[in-house]
């Protein structure tokens, strides 16, 4: 290259670099992805517009070759961060509607674009008819799952059942698409390497037995240091390269060496992810990118589409969309979908966006498909998933969305069940406590039932959008997800029925109340919180509680792991009523006795009274090693709301469970609830399951 070569190409990226960023906002500010405008802007800049002067002045040929290099490299990246952000965990618990979704919406363009593919190759006269036909089918039948995550965070859908089922089938899609395309690559491409296609399974035991291992390491070594350091940062750039050579190499395509590496990089550490793609995106999405849809608009020429090539596009847009969306329609369908909800989750599966675009330059590389027909399947990239936003509000509008939200908050929750035990989460990390408490609750009461409830903030993305955008979110919820599940195990070893409740929000505080509302608890389980967490405990309260409606129980501190007994503490008063009830509940699945304090008459009253009902208590001090539940008037004054009592509690002795403390400091507050009737003795305490013998463990008394 001369100097004037350098200067120009120079210039070129400022203009690529400007052009992009300004469509891309365009983009956004009418309702589209980004990379739509991206998309646009390197078509711009080709010969459609300005014809094949201005585009050889702009982009002379000794600037071809640099430039597709700086293409080829942000492809790589971008195959890299697809592959990462595959996560089949999605599909848990989503199998069967997920599977019929994919295959569909897999199927039925596969099948009529391979039609459509015969029909073409008497008119584009490609040199291999069969790959050509393999190929067209493929194309058609790509779904953009970064596109589609997008669009589904920023309708705040990916919180429905429906962005789900969504993101679960899409990811299938994504597996089996390059699956396929790899196959059809491999066979249209491998011409003289033929024999080094055979290598193919010696690269997949390099990568599962290799590769793998190292990157686990170097996921270990990025916890130790605490920071992503530029050696872990060069050999996952280094292993990424180098696998993306070995593919090509073997005639498979550089960017399936990308995407595999992409799927092997470990999930479990979050912000290695978080911070691996930051560091790349600086610079693939902002150039690497952009120059990418420029090379590609270079081959993009409409300016002479005559009548021919608008029927050609018209036939091409009738299949990409008849096949897309009605096999993804009809694949929802078959499970049971709705038909409002499947013709949302096809207007999804009908995205295609950049992935389309890699998928269609691969072909032109290898000669598959002429610059023509290039442009026309371009053309169907961009309308595709330009109409995917306005058919999707359309189909599914934000009222529906919201009763959908509703209807799938509730949909988990257990019919008839007679006492519901809601645990409000904050962290899954710290919730064991709150979960036992609940656990011991419920465990007291035939058909009961606990639910573990959390809400994950939704933090719009900070760094650039190279992918989804919305990938390290997706990772978040799988993981709290699975720590949720685990949790759910301690309800299982006292054969006590759990649910799991967890969406995205983008105000916890403020959604919180509703969320809790639509379980119709009898009793909520909170912890002592802080910060933003405590502002919606008190936002909770006071819109569940201070009405006196839901019985709720804070837990102040841990109960200890071998109780000897429960202590209620108790003077007149619902809540202190309330925290009886509760030290009953506890004391009743293990057989452990109940102990009233302080012991003065008003308490050897009350314990006579319950003895006389069939509940055995005795009024005394304190024991060691006792789980003591106290009123939450013990803590701030009688008439004082709920929100008062919450701030006194974070001062109430022991609410840190520190080890200097005596046995008579609190582990329980409890505000009393109409649902529970706490002052209704007869009832509560013939609902207590007292068919538990002292001898026996709960788990072999009980049945779910």
């Amino acid at each position: 290259m001369t100097d004037q070569d350098v200067q120009l190409l120079l210039a070129d990226l400022a203009l690529i670099i400007v052009l992009a960023r300004l469509l891309g906002a365009a983009a956004r500010k009418i309702g589209q992805p980004p990379v739509l405008g991206e998309i646009v802007a390197g078509i711009l800049l080709g010969p459609t517009i300005w014809g094949g002067r201005i585009t050889a002045a702009l982009f002379p040929h000794p600037l071809l070759p640099p430039l597709t290099a700086l293409a080829d490299l942000g492809l790589v990246l971008f195959m890299f961060v697809v592959g990462y952000e595959v996560d089949l965990g999605l599909i848990k618990g989503r199998e069967r509607v997920a599977a019929s979704v994919a295959v569909g919406s897999m199927l039925a363009p596969l099948v009529l674009g391979a039609g459509l593919g015969a029909w073409l190759v008497h008119r584009h006269h490609p040199h291999n008819p069969v790959t050509f036909v393999l190929f067209f089918g493929t194309a058609m039948s790509i779904t953009a799952f970064p596109v589609l995550a997008r669009i589904l965070t920023d309708r705040s859908l990916h919180r429905t059942r429906i962005g789900g089922l969504a993101l679960a089938s899409a990811s299938a899609d994504d597996v089996l698409a390059w699956t396929l395309l790899a196959a059809v690559v491999a066979i249209a491409g491998s011409g003289s390497n033929q024999l080094r296609l055979l290598l193919a399974p010696v690269y997949a035991a390099a990568i599962i037995w290799l590769v793998r291992p190292l990157v686990r390491r170097l996921a270990d070594s990025y916890q130790r240091q605490g920071r992503l350091t530029p050696n872990v940062l060069a050999a996952i750039l280094t292993l990424l390269l180098l696998s993306s050579w070995a593919t090509d190499w073997m005639g498979v395509k550089f960017i399936f060496g990308a995407f595999i590496f992409g799927v092997v990089m470990p999930r479990d550490v979050l912000a290695l992810r978080e911070e691996t793609l930051e560091r790349l995106e600086q610079v693939s999405v902002l150039v690497l990118l952009p120059v990418f849809f420029v090379v590609a608009g270079l081959s993009v020429n409409l300016s002479g589409l005559g009548l021919a090539g608008l029927a050609e596009l018209g036939t091409i847009m009738l299949v990409a969309v008849a096949g897309k969306f009605g096999g993804a329609y009809y694949g929802a369908r078959l499970t049971g979908v709705r038909p409002r909800q499947a013709g949302a989750l096809a207007a999804l599966m009908n995205t295609r966006g950049l992935t389309e675009l890699v998928i269609l330059t691969v072909g032109l590389q290898l000669h598959i498909l002429d610059k023509a027909l290039y442009s026309l399947m371009v053309v169907m990239a961009v309308v595709t998933t330009a109409m995917a936003g306005p058919l999707l509000r359309v189909i599914y509008p934000e009222q529906i969305m919201q009763r959908d939200i509703a209807e799938a908050d509730r949909a988990m929750l257990t019919d008839g069940a007679a006492h519901r035990v809601v645990v409000v989460i904050d962290d899954p990390e710290t919730a064991g406590p709150l979960v036992d408490v609940a656990v011991r609750v419920a465990a007291s009461r035939p058909r009961s039932e606990v639910v573990l409830s959390h809400l994950v903030p939704h933090r719009q993305a900070g760094r650039l959008e190279v992918g989804a955008g919305v990938g390290g979110e997706l990772l978040v919820m799988t993981q709290t997800m699975r720590k949720l599940h685990d949790l759910s195990v301690r309800a299982a070893e006292r054969a006590v029925i759990c649910v799991v409740q967890a969406r995205f929000s983008d105000d916890v505080t403020e959604e919180l109340p509703g969320f809790v509302a639509a379980a119709q608890p009898q009793t909520i389980v909170l912890g002592v919180a802080s910060g933003q967490a405590a502002a919606g405990r008190k936002t909770l309260i006071d819109r569940l509680g201070s009405g006196g409606t839901v019985q709720i129980v804070l837990v102040v501190r841990p109960l200890p792991p071998s109780p000897s007994a429960i202590v209620a503490h108790w003077v007149r008063g619902r809540d202190a009523d309330a925290a009886v009830q509760v030290g009953a509940q506890l004391a009743v699945p293990d057989g452990l006795d109940l102990v009233l304090t302080p012991a003065d008459r008003s308490t050897n009253s009350r314990a006579a009274d319950l003895t006389r009902r069939g509940l055995a208590a005795t009024a005394g001090t304190a024991p060691r090693g006792a789980i003591v539940v106290a009123p939450a008037s013990a803590v701030a004054l009688p008439q004082a709301d709920a929100i008062t009592w919450l701030d006194a509690a974070l001062d109430w002795p022991g609410h840190d469970g520190g080890a200097a403390r005596d046995d008579s400091q609190v582990h329980l507050l409890v505000v009393a609830g109409t649902h529970e009737a706490s002052d209704d003795i007869d009832q509560w305490v013939a609902a207590l399951d007292r068919r538990i013998d002292r001898e026996s463990s709960p788990q072999e008394s009980r049945s779910p």
